[in-house]
């Protein structure tokens, strides 16, 4: 059945419901605007869509894996408390195990997900109805190895950090240091050589500045230099103190256990978390066709 966009529009601006349950409650209604709204009332979806203007900047990571795949997911609450709540961990496990078996590219291939008789997304909305609070799939990466290698994982407070790297070799305890050694320090890049030109200059402008203010101006070339490998280090892995034993770096305990970081993925929970703001046309071009 076609469902007229005006109709899908009047009911967003009534219940708040997302475009694509707008157009579900239409079809199921005959796209009789009222019996929609009680659609989706009853279906919870309505109870959920007034909280979607809330900010969920609380809740956890989750890891899992299967065979050579490994998935980090980070998704949000609106309180601590929630966050906290076995049915929310409950939730967030199985988002995870979902996604690292399917391994979406996108966010809307991880929510269009089958689940039980609907999708994840339908798990997460009635979640959200159920709990009581905004529950959302933030983001998720899918990391994936080599026969010859081997994951580490850390979650730190409860899931408030969480980390997946890819270790060269068969040593456990050295692939579960690395996932910690990120989440403490949280290095930008694995190798200092991958480090852009561009981001070593800007900072470099940012400290020269600052010396120069100080009254400590620099302006030696070899001392610049100095500062340039400095500043790549601090934001490379292999180059930081290693947590364990602060008198050798990264690279050196690797190297002493003859492996090799080759991929590393870490979430802070609602790290520089943003309210995204939907097109209304934006969505209709791209999603009612579907």
């Amino acid at each position: 059945m076609a469902v007229n966009t005006s109709l899908i529009k009047e009911l967003r601006e009534r219940t708040g419901a997302g475009m694509m349950d707008c157009k579900k409650a239409l079809e199921h209604s005959n796209n009789d605007v009222e019996k929609a709204v009680d659609w989706l009332r009853e279906n919870g979806i309505a109870k959920a869509a007034k909280k979607s203007t809330r900010i969920a900047a609380e809740g956890t990571t989750e890891i899992a894996i299967n065979g050579n795949a490994a998935a980090l997911v980070e998704v949000n609450s609106e309180t601590d408390f929630v966050a906290m709540n076995e049915t929310f961990k409950s939730l967030v496990k199985e988002i995870a195990e979902a996604i690292v078996k399917n391994q979406p590219k996108t966010l809307e291939e991880a929510l269009a997900i089958p689940y039980g008789e609907g999708t994840l997304n339908d798990k997460i909305v009635n979640a959200t109805a159920t709990i009581g609070e905004k529950i959302t799939l933030r983001r998720f990466a899918v990391v994936t190895k080599n026969d010859d290698e081997i994951f580490g994982t850390y979650l730190h407070m409860g899931g408030k950090k969480g980390s997946i790297v890819v270790v060269t070799g068969k040593d456990q305890e050295v692939a579960t240091d690395m996932a910690m050694q990120v989440v403490a320090t949280l290095p930008t890049y694995i190798h200092k050589t991958d480090v852009p030109a561009e981001y070593i200059e800007k900072e470099l402008k940012i400290r020269l500045e600052a010396s120069k203010a100080n009254g400590r101006e620099l302006t030696n070339p070899k001392a610049i230099e100095g500062l340039k490998g400095k500043i790549a280090d601090e934001v490379s892995l292999l180059e930081q103190d290693f947590i364990k034993e602060d008198k050798i770096k990264v690279g050196q305990y690797l190297k002493q256990h003859q492996a090799t970081v080759t991929k590393m993925v870490y979430y802070i929970v609602g790290e520089g978390l943003e309210k995204k703001e939907d097109n209304f046309v934006e969505e209709v071009m791209s999603q009612i066709k579907q």
